[in-house]
């Protein structure tokens, strides 16, 4: 007798999410991405109990959705890896983050991070500080002066480690840089960011201190200091400076004896934290 066998189709179906695998997936609003930028991820994923984020600069993360601050710019390795259980599925995407025009720098402080601007018209000042922070020679620096009301100064490599009780103040790279100062351009309003310097009997070329700077904190002025300082300097503040200084405040009587190469623009209350300090 001929034996006859029966073959049946086969199909089995995943009705319970419980025994599937997880499937990472996300996207970022990356219209805007100019460094320094906040990037918003939106989890895609499906099925993920769990998840870990790497964003591509040893920063990663275990929030579901994300937002990360990428400080610098270039091309970053994102990826999210969904977890259920013992599974795992990792989903990577390459982020852009556009250099900006400005000449940008942070400054990190234990009160806070302040976003500055150097400017292109001061350039011997803009380099060097840029070289000096290269090198690694501002980290683990003080403020050394801080004066409530009028500005914060740092730079001093003797300051690195310094005794509470130690003089400070005289300490540099070892040279000077030449002075870069324009009337016309940004003032001594609060967040200015200029370089310390020797006296004018010691120093009449106002050469400026190789390293050490100082960031304005100020107080407003009144319309008739502007005015002193005006008639006194032989210049003219433009309606804006005096709205500023007015309403903001700064050190005006600084203007045109010190070099102003950068200012603050994000973190100006970090400024007023190391101010208010002893």
């Amino acid at each position: 007798m001929l034996n006859k066998f029966l073959f049946a189709n086969t199909i089995i179906i995943l009705l319970f999410s419980a025994c599937g695998t997880p499937k990472a997936l996300f996207t970022a609003d990356t219209k805007k991405a100019v460094a320094p930028a906040i990037i918003s991820f939106s989890n895609q994923s499906e099925l993920g109990e769990s998840y870990i984020w790497n964003f591509g600069d040893d920063s990663t993360s275990t929030d579901s959705i994300a937002q990360h601050r990428f400080r610098k710019s270039g091309n970053y390795e994102v990826s999210l890896t969904a977890i259920k259980g013992n599974k795992k599925n990792t989903y990577t995407q390459t982020i852009q983050i556009i250099a900006p025009k400005k000449c940008l720098v942070e400054i990190e402080t234990s009160f806070g991070n302040m976003l500055i601007e150097l400017f292109d018209y001061t350039p011997q000042h803009r380099d060097n500080f840029i070289k000096l922070a290269e090198d690694k020679f501002y980290d683990g620096l003080l403020f050394h002066r801080v004066i409530n009301g009028f500005m914060v100064q740092g730079g001093d490599p003797e300051s690195r480690g310094a005794d509470a009780n130690k003089r400070l103040g005289g300490g540099g790279p070892g040279y000077t840089i030449p002075a870069e100062i324009n009337i016309d351009s940004f003032k001594h309003v609060k967040g200015a960011l200029a370089a310390a310097r020797t006296g004018n009997n010691i120093n009449p070329e106002r050469a400026s201190s190789g390293s050490q700077y100082y960031i304005v904190d100020g107080k407003r002025a009144t319309g008739a200091e502007l005015n002193q300082i005006e008639m006194r300097r032989g210049f003219k503040y433009t309606q804006a400076e005096r709205v500023h200084y007015l309403d903001i405040g700064g050190a005006p009587f600084l203007d045109g004896e010190y070099t102003v190469f950068g200012r603050v623009l994000d973190g100006m209350e970090v400024i007023d934290k190391i101010a208010k300090q002893k």
